[in-house]
């Protein structure tokens, strides 16, 4: 699905960097109401463009690449690569458009980042979409993340990346097809200056699992989650993720009253949020907020 955005270029929030993202402005005359869609550990903006373009019938939808991936700066500090740094950076880009209240679509890294935003500043959030993340996350899911972040290499064809990506996703999307697979590369793969193809992210960003407290996922966050009481608020699952567990998610929603919940079949880590089940509940989410 096609749909027309606007780059956006700013400065992240310690100024050093040079950051983007891609402005889907409201297309069908609707409300407009600000939707910031923040991706995964080594994902960008690309990951949203179907429900960031269909959205974009009623919403202004706002699309990000954090510091080290997609189209913005590398950072030569890696410690910086850490949840608490992206959410100053989003802080300072809705400051920057004037947005003083954003609903939020947020894919596993993107999706703890929300929870932190919420938080810290709840009045800024009108609702948030959690995808196939929460604040407990399985030891089994975050070894295999750690196992590939950081470690792609370059390849000489887009063929190649498809294959690559492949290796790294399937047990994610099962059903995925050669066509999928391709369009899947072009999302998180970019050509290098030498021509040749390769992870569309920084691989110092794999860091931040070899910490002694890793920075990429606190292992119990559960005193964040209730301190999002009262924000409206959508959880997302994959059917076969090995991240987010169910028990997990029926937890999350024990101690959260009043959330919804959807899980997407036959998806792992994490849904592309183009599957219908997740599209369906994510507009009627939408169209319950206040903005």
């Amino acid at each position: 699905m096609d749909a027309i955005y606007s780059d956006i270029w700013y400065q992240s929030a310690d100024t050093r960097l040079q950051l983007y993202a891609r402005d889907y402005k409201a297309l069908g005359g609707g409300s407009g109401m600000p939707v910031l869609c923040m991706h995964g550990l080594t994902r960008n903006s690309a990951d949203f463009e179907w429900i960031a373009a269909h959205l974009a019938k009623t919403y202004r939808v706002i699309s990000v690449d954090q510091r080290g991936r997609g189209k913005s700066q590398w950072d030569d500090q890696p410690a910086n690569y850490a949840p608490g740094v992206y959410v100053q950076d989003m802080f300072k880009l809705l400051a920057e458009l004037g947005i003083t209240r954003t609903a939020i679509i947020g894919t596993s890294m993107g999706g703890l980042m929300a929870m932190i935003m919420g938080s810290f500043a709840p009045q800024a959030i009108a609702g948030m979409v959690i995808n196939d993340v929460g604040p407990e996350l399985d030891p089994a899911g975050l070894k295999r993340i750690a196992g590939y972040t950081g470690k792609g290499i370059a390849v000489a064809t887009w063929q190649d990346a498809a294959a690559r990506a492949r290796e790294t996703n399937a047990v994610a999307f099962p059903d995925y097809h050669d066509d999928d697979w391709l369009a899947f590369a072009r999302r998180t793969y970019e050509v290098r200056h030498d021509g040749s193809i390769a992870p569309a992210y920084d691989p110092a960003i794999a860091q931040a699992f070899a910490t002694p407290e890793p920075t990429v996922a606190p292992p119990d966050l559960w005193g964040l989650w209730d301190k999002l009481e009262g924000l409206p608020l959508l959880a997302v699952r994959g059917e076969i993720s090995d991240l987010l567990s169910a028990h997990t998610l029926k937890k999350m929603g024990e101690r959260h009253a009043g959330m919804k919940a959807v899980t997407v079949r036959n998806r792992g880590h994490a849904p592309m949020l183009d599957e219908g089940e997740a599209v369906t509940a994510i507009e009627t989410f939408l169209q319950g907020l206040k903005s």
